[in-house]
């Protein structure tokens, strides 16, 4: 018995996926092990922590109902997989049943410092201050709230709740912490955004470790501090894999994308092996920077890696060549996707479509993602939502929102709710989309307001917009963004004493519109452009090629700018100059003069296209026989043979 539980344990150790757990399950029924009390324990652990999807953990907890008599450690192993799920409520029944059987007559299992650590994570995943707060006296009764590994998870409860005090008090009642537990202090400091106290909290630390200074590199890195992050980097003699993931993802998360693709090339080159954290890292990185070029040799490192048995790996990869207007390579990679899809590959695969103006298929493949058995999370219903809204789908958009709550419960959120009023928005249904805003169960936020007005700019309402901006003047008085749309709707309507004032009132409170800017990738680096003259360096043969360009578009292209673009009241001649000048322009531009051997030009932006830009794209695609796309603030639009995949509705 002892070999063939040796034999089985090593067969359970090999299994990645659900249905190697199966086979071996199946055989161990026939034998009668499955229920020993090791294989069993083995065959839950395996579920919970080896096998990324949430049928193991479903199965798991099937499994584990069907034992007479689990053990403690069963009970712990399931309580910390929910607790790391999208689940982590289950994790509190279970530790309450494991609780109740604990009073019971004979030897029932009973709540161990591990059931109070793995339950407290999911309060702290949760951001559960109350359920938090009741198992910290639960824990005081049982007497482990002292022990070492409670009390650090304690520590880390209260700071995912805001509770910093709270935090401090566990920690100060500590009689003799250790590392982890100054640690979980330092963490707790960050994450309540005091980073003074974390500096003085680092400073008097008795013992520190690699993790310390990574700690502080995260922190630092969360709080948009980026170089003071580089700078304990620098500092560190010895950095280890996680020092190197820290900084590459909090690059990418602070849009330092070069930055994060030299560090990993760097990490590389320090024979450091990458990691699923620092992959994930680097290729959002790309997908938020467009870089597709450097997606595509990702694309190849992965494989050669034996990454892409990685879901998550693959769901960064799907999701950056998405966002780099690839979207042929992305739904590549989703249907090399089998059994491992999970409910983020199918809604990254949603979403990619949708933004590419590819509506059709992504509401198709919302319908296989049902027959699949995937049930559709809040995310996925703002990805098909979004894609309604670009297409002008109002009945269908109505129908998906109804079915979040009528078939799969979910309570649609404020972004939701946003899709809507943008849905209807969009499509020129502004008292319609007031109306939705006025009847809304809860209250109305500044994004929905704001969603109105940008819907009221693109259509030029300037009652309904008026109205917008006297809510957003209450709710968010300070953002520049709702002053700059009034004003674009009064300069088309041409009151320009108005636009006026709306600029001077911004000149005197010193607010500052968002400056446009363009990015291409050429030969693995990003160039960025902004809008107006700047003649220096790699600008300077942007500006070139792109008068040539205006030149042949005007005397054989038809090209006529579009002036009602430059909202300002200056003369159509001086117009016509500014809206020549647009980051785009100048991006595509740059990418026809260097990107010889290139049939597409992939460019990325951060504000929404104008008209004048939009048609200049279709010109260009036509007159020089080339591929553009375009990624504005909300999606994409492929330019080919004088037409764009939007169909000019965007």
């Amino acid at each position: 018995m002892i070999s063939a539980d040796h034999s089985c344990l090593t067969l359970f150790n090999c299994c990645r996926s659900l249905t190697s757990v199966k086979q071996i399950h199946a055989h161990l029924s026939k034998i009668g092990l499955d229920v020993d009390p090791l294989i069993a324990g083995k065959l839950i652990l395996q579920c919970c922590t080896a096998i990324s999807a949430s049928l193991a953990l479903t199965y798991a907890h099937h499994f584990f109902g069907c034992l007479k008599a689990p053990d403690t450690f069963m009970y712990n192993t399931l309580i910390r997989g929910y607790s790391e799920s999208q689940s982590p409520g289950c994790s509190f029944e279970l530790f309450n049943q494991l609780n109740r059987n604990s009073g019971c007559s004979g030897s029932p299992p009973r709540p161990d410092s591990f059931s109070f650590a793995f339950v407290l994570k999911a309060a702290a995943n949760m951001s559960s201050f109350r359920a938090g707060s009741q198992l910290h006296c639960q824990a005081f009764l049982h007497g482990l709230d002292a022990h070492l590994f409670v009390g650090t998870t304690l520590i880390s409860m209260y700071a995912e709740c805001g509770r910093r005090n709270s935090a401090r008090r566990v920690f100060d009642e500590m009689p003799q912490p250790n590392v982890v537990a100054w640690n979980a202090m330092l963490t707790a400091c960050f994450r309540c955004s005091d980073l003074e106290d974390a500096r003085a909290l680092f400073e008097r630390m008795p013992f520190k470790n690699s993790a310390s200074f990574n700690v502080q590199i995260s922190g630092f890195m969360k709080a948009g501090k980026v170089e003071s992050a580089r700078s304990v980097f620098n500092s560190l003699g010895l950095k280890d894999d996680v020092t190197w993931n820290t900084m590459i993802v909090g690059f990418a998360q602070n849009s330092y994308f070069d930055e994060a693709l030299m560090y990993f090339r760097d990490m590389l080159h320090m024979g450091i092996r990458p990691t699923e954290v620092s992959l994930i890292g680097v290729l959002s990185a790309c997908a938020d920077a467009g870089m597709l070029v450097s997606a595509k040799i990702l694309h190849g490192f992965v494989e050669k890696s034996w990454f892409l048995e990685n879901i998550s790996v693959r769901n960064a990869l799907l999701d950056a060549y998405s966002k780099c207007g690839d979207v042929g390579m992305a739904r590549s990679v989703f249907d090399h996707m089998t059994v491992d899809r999970n409910v983020i590959s199918w809604t990254c695969m949603i979403s990619g479509l949708a933004m590419y103006g590819r509506v059709n298929e992504a509401i198709q493949l919302f319908y296989e993602m049902e027959e699949s058995g995937v049930q559709p999370d809040r995310i996925t219903f703002i990805s098909i939502l979004y894609a309604c809204s670009h297409a002008g789908l109002i009945e269908q958009g109505h129908s998906y929102f109804s079915k979040m709550k009528d078939v799969y419960g979910l309570d649609p959120g404020i972004e939701h709710y946003g899709c809507m009023v943008d849905l209807y928005g969009r499509a020129g249904k502004l008292a319609e989309a007031y109306k939705f805003v006025s009847q809304m169960p809860i209250e109305p936020t500044d994004t929905i307001w704001r969603t109105l007005l940008g819907a009221c700019s693109i259509h030029g309402n300037v009652h309904l917009a008026q109205r917008a901006r006297e809510k957003l003047m209450v709710l968010d008085p300070n953002n520049s963004s709702d002053r700059v749309l009034l004003s674009n709707i009064y300069a088309v309507i041409g009151q320009w004493k108005d636009v006026a004032a709306i600029r001077n009132s911004m000149s005197t409170e010193r607010m500052k519109k968002d400056p446009g800017w363009s990015m291409i990738e050429v030969d693995k680096l990003a160039y960025k452009f902004t809008a107006g003259r700047n003649y220096s360096g790699f600008t300077q043969e942007a500006y070139e090629k792109l008068g040539e360009i205006m030149s042949r578009l005007k005397e054989g292209g038809g090209y006529v700018p579009e002036v009602k673009s430059v909202l300002h009241d200056i003369e159509d001649e001086e117009k016509e100059g500014s809206v020549a000048l647009h980051s785009e322009k100048l991006a595509v531009a740059f990418g026809l003069k260097r990107l010889h051997k290139s049939k597409t030009i992939h460019v990325m932006k951060n504000l929404r296209i104008c008209k004048d830009c939009h048609e200049f794209m279709k010109i260009v695609s036509q007159l020089y026989d080339v591929d553009i796309v375009v990624r504005d603030r909300s999606r994409f639009h492929s330019f080919k043979d004088g037409s764009c995949s939007c169909k000019d509705y965007w």
